[in-house]
């Protein structure tokens, strides 16, 4: 079931997703997912593992092929981009896993592929990324693999903020965190919420989650099952039990 009433503010949306299909070789694993993220909203992508979420991610991103529907990026398609130009657009990605540059120190890691705001006097920098993080500052010289894995996590955010997004995506950035690290994370998404980022987020702790996001999509078997607010999803527990598993 499909809840509307949410606000378009007046404006095209950043992201929509319309009608998009993915498949595996001879697989399909996306049927259709319609998704939208306007200019600073934060949304939530649910759902059990193995539903789609991370494929409807590499989808966006150009790491997956579409055999159908579209990804449009400030009304422009992207189905056509390679990988690399849809990083450059306006796009950021903490992806599954962290993949910092094992063999390259944190402030290397940093600025490996940094890029300047297109259009803003002041974007991301180094001193921005360890006020935000100050364990990076400490560490600024060791390399990406003697970091914690919440070291790398923080590494994996500043990275991807340092390419100056209008959209970060991060995929599962508080898994496997100790409960002080995971606390560290969202309170960097909720500062960067307040700065006006919009951000598409999965992840299992849904309890901060519902605090930070403005609006979810959970996907079954991946298909948009349904979408809502957060107070709309605290009024639906069954939706949780079913297709979340929490």
């Amino acid at each position: 079931m499909i809840e509307t009433g949410r606000a378009r503010r007046g404006v095209s949306p950043l992201l929509r997703l319309r009608g998009i299909e993915t498949a595996y070789g001879g697989s399909q694993a996306l049927f259709g997912v319609d998704l939208e993220i306007h200019a600073g909203e934060c949304v939530a992508l649910l759902g059990r593992n193995g539903m789609g979420k991370s494929t409807t991610v590499k989808s966006i991103m150009g790491l997956q092929r579409l055999c159908g529907g579209d990804v449009e990026w400030r009304g422009r398609s992207l189905r056509r981009l390679g990988a690399h130009r849809i990083a450059r657009s306006g796009l950021g990605l903490v992806p599954e896993g962290r993949r910092v540059f094992p063999s390259l120190s944190v402030r290397e890691n940093l600025i490996a592929t940094a890029r300047e705001a297109p259009g803003r006097a002041v974007g991301w920098s180094l001193d921005d990324i360890y006020g935000m993080f100050p364990r990076l500052r400490e560490r600024q010289r060791n390399l990406g693999c003697h970091l914690s894995g919440g070291e790398q996590q923080m590494l994996a955010i500043g990275r991807a903020l340092m390419t100056n997004p209008d959209l970060l995506i991060l995929d599962e950035a508080t898994e496997g965190l100790a409960p002080l690290v995971r606390g560290d994370i969202w309170r960097c998404i909720q500062s960067l919420k307040e700065r006006g980022l919009a951000l598409l987020v999965i992840d299992k702790n849904l309890g901060p989650l519902m605090r930070v996001a403005d609006h979810h999509y959970i996907l079954e078997k991946g298909s948009v099952v349904w979408q809502g607010s957060s107070e709309a999803l605290r009024a639906r527990p069954e939706l949780v039990r079913d297709h979340i598993g929490m």
